[in-house]
């Protein structure tokens, strides 16, 4: 009125899209200026008449301080953890089968030196593995305890064994993309863009979202407005704010006057969310109820039947929810909360569900066969790597049980105004336990809970522990699923060898959720009464502690307990024979052959083109001197670890950021390094051309064509170019045929550059032939 101009500051685009959509939808007539940078408060200058307000202050968010970029370690070397070779580890080659690791060796072809990696197979045969084909060796894991069976080269026993694979696999792999195809062809309920009040929901989370989290709640919002039901499911680490993607979706759901069912594996988890929801929706006409065992029968049946007449627009529950008494008006969404925590009836009953309604499935820890699925495309799949700004990873260590040590961790933690977990998974000695700790630590408040207590004591007590009255809380691993007190940063898990890796991956996960540095300690019997497997998954737990390795805690224990349950039992076995990596393989193959020709309709947006299927893989062999030269990377598994990397880059982008982060780290690189970075850009323009073998030596290229079996590809424009180049440079180059194999052979290529000219121009006849 008094002709101020307005402005607006947010730190991020987002906010400013979301504000302008808030003020367009209310009053189109209220113009502001938006202003892209952070400030601390808003001011007003009376004298030129300028009025200033920031996102932070209009919506009571915490402000964020930007500090300046810290290091962050590169998530190839996390990676790496997973991956490392060691001496004596078996590995898989595609081609060759199970052999063992020994290290890497020079050796000389043609004059010049070559690294390659020695493995040795059944009756200590040897086979020498060229640096640039390393994307074909993975490391074995099979079962925990059996040992590898080696393969014998020459032998056809490998060749049999992929068969025989592949076969069983392309049904199972059937099985799995029909019920893909049902979903995506079942007709569901299309939801409608967002208004201004999602954006203001969005807008006023009090934290910033990390990249993952916006993408992932992208994804989410982009099924829903698809008229097929959705089944995405959410991975992300502890403390990575799923709850709040989920509460974007219930949201949405709720504004087109549809219902959503939030499926909880526990009690306390079902009186926490409701909690958050509650919180986070407190300013919306949103009606939300929750039933666990607290509630009186006279109060879950009184919230039922609101349910059933639609008064209830959130369902918050246990697996009580899936009973046949509950029935909803017109149910639009299901979250399901640690899908993992659930038993074999409660997911048959959901599958009823699931017809057509919108699925959203949450987890920290997915179950390998949840997670393969997920990889393979039998589900949508959202990753969400990114921690929390200013979030701190909880350090973990192993102990045994000592008065002392656990005295003063609890000191620790209360003198710095904190609150502490203790979890001990025996119901019957439970308060022994807590007299210990009373003994150790007189001044502290303590409180117990576990799953067999009454109702409303249990309930009290949380409250108690959760609303900061007390300062441990003592109890069973009921605390294990998303309970977020962030008070609460130091856990100590007594006999954690009892417990299995996901559990103890998301009881750790009950810490460190504030920016305070956090503690979990690991207490079990001396190392020399464990089993093995309890050791390792110890260990892994106390190797895995950084933010964001949930997934990797997952995939670790594959390795452990052996991914033979991961589509049930008959697969052990074809997992014992190949190791995971390459069943992974076998599996995706079968996957996609059955996208390009069974299921061709269903697939035809997710498929590249024919030309582009036509090889998989080309392995090079050539006399040029390709390596890293021990003077440029002097430690061995680095220089493995920089090959490894190398050899599984897929695009141009990457490859540049590779030789970036290797420069930075090592120097320039010398020409024999440069030279085998060309070689990986050589390899995929090869593949491009359906290639399957190039060999470079003697300054002659042989290339080795796919199977003449082939007739699609010898019908292709890839094919066709190769012909126009051989008629337009008959005299250096010509085609032969050899036994079930085409192999263009050309003449005077005495460098990898000349390689790559060649193939660059045969690509470009192949463009100009396409148009």
């Amino acid at each position: 009125q008094n002709h101020y101009q307005a402005i607006i500051a947010a730190d991020s685009f987002r906010q400013i899209e979301q504000l302008t959509s808030i003020f367009e939808e209310i009053d189109s007539e209220l113009k502001f200026e938006p202003l892209n940078i952070s400030l601390r408060f808003g001011f007003i200058d009376h004298e030129n008449k300028i009025v200033c307000y920031t996102d932070h202050q209009l919506f009571e968010r915490y402000h964020k301080y930007k500090s300046g970029q810290k290091y962050s370690k590169s998530k190839a070397l996390t990676l790496n953890e997973l991956k490392s070779l060691q001496t004596g580890d078996y590995v898989t080659h595609i081609d060759y089968g199970v052999g063992r690791f020994v290290g890497l060796d020079k050796i000389e072809v043609n004059g010049n030196q070559q690294e390659t990696l020695r493995l040795i197979y059944r009756d200590d045969d040897i086979l020498y593995v060229s640096i640039y084909s390393l994307h074909k060796i993975s490391k074995y894991s099979g079962k925990e305890g059996a040992p590898a069976s080696l393969s014998k080269l020459g032998s056809p026993e490998w060749e049999n064994k992929k068969k025989r694979v592949r076969k069983k696999v392309k049904d199972i792999a059937k099985d799995l993309i029909a019920l893909y195809a049902k979903r995506k062809t079942a007709p569901g309920f299309a939801f409608s863009q967002d208004n201004y009040i999602q954006a203001e929901l969005e807008s006023s989370f009090i934290f910033e979202d990390t990249p993952d989290q916006a993408t992932a709640t992208t994804d989410v919002k982009n099924d829903m407005q698809i008229a097929h039901p959705m089944d995405r499911l959410i991975c992300g680490d502890v403390g990575f704010g799923k709850t709040e993607i989920a509460i974007r979706a219930a949201f949405k759901t709720v504004l087109d006057g549809k219902q959503v069912a939030i499926l909880v594996p526990t009690t306390i988890l079902a009186m926490q969310h409701y909690r958050t929801f509650n919180e986070r929706l407190q300013n919306f006409p949103v009606t939300i109820k929750y039933i666990n065992r607290f509630k009186s029968s006279k109060e879950i049946k009184l919230t039922l039947q609101d349910t059933k007449q639609g008064k209830v627009d959130m369902l918050i529950g246990t697996h009580r929810i899936v009973n046949k008494d509950v029935e909803f008006k017109d149910l639009g969404l299901l979250v399901i909360d640690e899908e993992q925590k659930f038993g074999v009836s409660v997911k048959e009953k959901l599958k009823k569900f699931r017809v057509n309604v919108d699925v959203l499935t949450l987890t920290a820890t997915p179950i390998p066969r949840t997670l393969h699925f997920s990889l393979m495309g039998a589900r949508d799949l959202s990753i969400i790597a990114t921690p929390p700004p200013n979030r701190q990873p909880v350090t973990t260590e192993i102990h045994t049980f000592s008065e002392t040590m656990i005295r003063d961790a609890i000191s620790f933690e209360i003198r710095r105004g904190g609150q502490v977990f203790f979890v001990h998974n025996r119901v019957k000695d439970i308060e022994q336990v807590a007299n210990i700790i009373i003994k150790l630590v007189p001044d502290a408040k303590i409180v117990i809970a576990h799953g067999q207590m009454e109702g409303k004591k249990l309930e009290n007590a949380m409250m108690k522990f959760i609303e900061g009255f007390a300062d441990i809380l003592i109890s069973t691993n009921i605390i294990e699923s998303g309970l977020d007190i962030p008070n609460a940063n130091t856990i100590i898990i007594n006999h954690a060898h009892m417990f299995g890796l996901s559990d103890l991956h998301q009881m750790r996960g009950r810490v460190g959720r504030s920016n305070k540095k956090a503690f979990c300690y690991l207490l079990s019997s001396p190392a020399i009464g464990l089993t093995s497997e309890a050791r390792k998954r110890l260990k892994t737990l106390e190797e895995f502690s950084h933010l964001g390795d949930g997934f990797k805690v997952a995939m670790r224990d594959l390795d452990i307990r052996g991914a033979g349950n991961l589509l049930g039992a008959e697969q052990s076995g074809f997992i014992n024979d190949l190791g995971f990596d390459t069943y992974h393989k076998i599996l995706d193959e079968a996957v996609q052959e059955l996208k390009e020709t069974e299921f061709k309709a269903l697939f035809q947006k997710d498929l590249v083109d024919v030309e582009e299927l036509f090889s998989a893989d080309c392995v090079i062999d050539t006399d040029f001197e390709l390596l890293i030269p021990n003077e440029y990377i002097t430690n061995i598994s680095e220089r493995l670890s920089v090959y490894n990397e190398l050899d599984n880059l897929q695009k141009e982008e990457d490859l540049v950021e590779f030789i970036k982060s290797v420069e930075d780290r090592f120097g320039i690189l010398p020409l024999t390094v440069q030279d085998l970075v060309k070689i990986v850009r050589l390899r995929w323009d090869a593949e491009k051309l359906g290639f399957e073998k190039l060999i470079i030596k003697n300054e002659t290229l042989k290339a080795f064509l796919i199977s003449s079996e082939n007739e699609q590809y010898y019908n292709s424009p890839v094919f066709g170019s190769i012909l126009k180049f051989v008629q337009q440079h008959h005299k250096i180059c010509k085609i032969k045929e050899g036994q079930n194999r085409v192999i263009f052979i050309v003449n005077n290529i005495d460098s990898v550059d000349k390689a790559i000219g060649l193939l660059k121009e045969i690509l470009k006849l192949k463009s100009l032939q396409m148009q």
